[in-house]
């Protein structure tokens, strides 16, 4: 793995206040270690030194993750999410090797004053909690223009986008669309598993496609520039998102139903109508999602088996990584938060192998890292490897952001 970044001071979430005193102290899960080291394909000097010139030199951008870390005891992630009071793995982010992470905060487990999620008076509290950390270190950058990537290159740092899985929270208001484009979100999704005024989820028995108020919707995103992703929506509000949408969209963080047949991984016909308007899709790796029939044990060769096929459906320029990953027990997340996210609509009645962890891609500190040591190992050249690990979406955005 990566030294840590040299512009990485070693500055901690909220040191600025006293823990225990200015919020709840929570003991917090470790960064590094928590799980067994991932053992990959035995690379050759050569190879290794070529993973690690790529990693170093390559514009490396997670289309999504969650880079928070959760307590030790997953059981009180509960109350941890109500003090709103998330703490930014910088430490892993720092060896992590990514130019710029999508940070898709709480999302649909935000419940700090209510337990259904998605409220907006709990977003914008996840949001301004998040920025009043970040505005007290210099090694994340907010990223709100493309200008922003290229400093963080430059300079050793990382980049953070402010990303949203769901608009559930602007209800019938396409004003607060430009609010959250003010508060520096650059990305959003159309619906999560439920159905909400812009269109339906991939939980609902009926998905009559997007609204007459999601494609009000869909025009003001592209107005201002705001990325839009159909990760969780359904099949035919995706298509009409695609088709509605005069910018590329991206599936953030899904895989191939054709690969793995549930609920959560997107059609052959939604995976090429977004490419064939220029969009990507990130390949994700949340517990128990991209599974293969070649390894249904959940791990990095599982999510590369999506890859490969969908390399293969719509070409390697319209292919990225959206891991899905976060600093803590995923697997026990999941579990807490089962009826939130949906996860038994999800599965559709899919049986599988339940995993403690994703082998190879449990936290955002060591994605990358092994994703481009598999890609090295499977004779990718650097074009290809620069194009999926953050060229792809790089290609988006200039389009996106203006």
């Amino acid at each position: 793995m990566l030294e840590a970044a040299k512009s990485y001071k070693g500055y901690r979430s909220y040191e600025y206040l006293e823990a225990g005193v200015d919020y709840r102290e929570f003991e917090l899960a470790p960064e590094f270690g928590r799980v067994p080291a991932y053992q990959g394909p035995e690379l050759t000097t050569e190879q290794a030194e070529r993973v690690r010139r790529l990693l170093t030199d390559s514009l490396v951008v997670s289309l999504h993750d969650h880079p928070s870390i959760f307590p030790d005891d997953i059981g009180q992630t509960v109350d941890y999410n109500r003090t709103a009071r998330h703490h930014t793995g910088y430490a892993g982010l720092a060896r992590s090797g990514m130019t710029v992470v999508f940070d898709n905060l709480m999302d649909g487990t935000c419940c700090i004053t209510s337990q259904a999620g998605w409220k907006w008076n709990d977003v914008i509290a996840d949001i301004g909690m998040r920025l009043s950390d970040l505005a007290h270190q210099d090694f994340l950058i907010k990223v709100e223009r493309l200008a922003d990537v290229r400093e963080a290159h430059a300079g050793g740092r990382i980049g953070l986008v402010l990303a949203l899985e769901a608009a559930t929270m602007i209800e019938n208001e396409v004003d607060r669309i430009d609010m959250l484009y003010g508060f520096g979100v650059r990305q959003m999704g159309i619906a999560y598993s439920e159905a909400n005024t812009l269109g339906s989820g991939l939980k609902e028995r009926g998905d009559g496609g997007l609204t007459l108020f999601g494609e009000k919707a869909v025009r003001r995103m592209n107005k201002l520039g705001i990325a839009i992703d159909v990760s969780h929506s359904g099949d035919q509000t995706s298509l009409d998102t695609i088709r509605h949408s005069t910018k590329p969209i991206l599936i953030t963080h899904a895989g191939a139903r054709s690969v793995w047949p549930t609920n959560r991984m997107k059609p052959d016909s939604v995976i090429k109508a977004a490419a064939e308007r220029g969009g990507v899709i990130g390949l994700e790796a949340a517990p128990h999602t991209t599974l293969s029939p070649g390894h249904p044990r959940h791990s990095l060769e599982s999510v590369m088996d999506h890859f490969t096929y969908c390399v293969d459906l719509v070409g390697i320029d319209h292919v990225a990584f959206g891991p899905d990953t976060l600093f803590g027990d995923h697997v026990g997340l999941h579990d807490t938060f089962a009826e939130h996210l949906s996860l038994n609509e999800a599965h559709a009645g899919t049986p599988y192998e339940k995993v403690a962890y994703v082998d190879g891609l449990e936290n955002p500190a060591e994605c990358f890292w092994n994703i481009i040591s598999w890609l090295v190992a499977h004779d990718y050249s650097d074009d290809e490897i620069t194009k999926v690990v953050g060229g792809n979406v790089m290609r988006v955005l200039e389009e996106v952001w203006f």
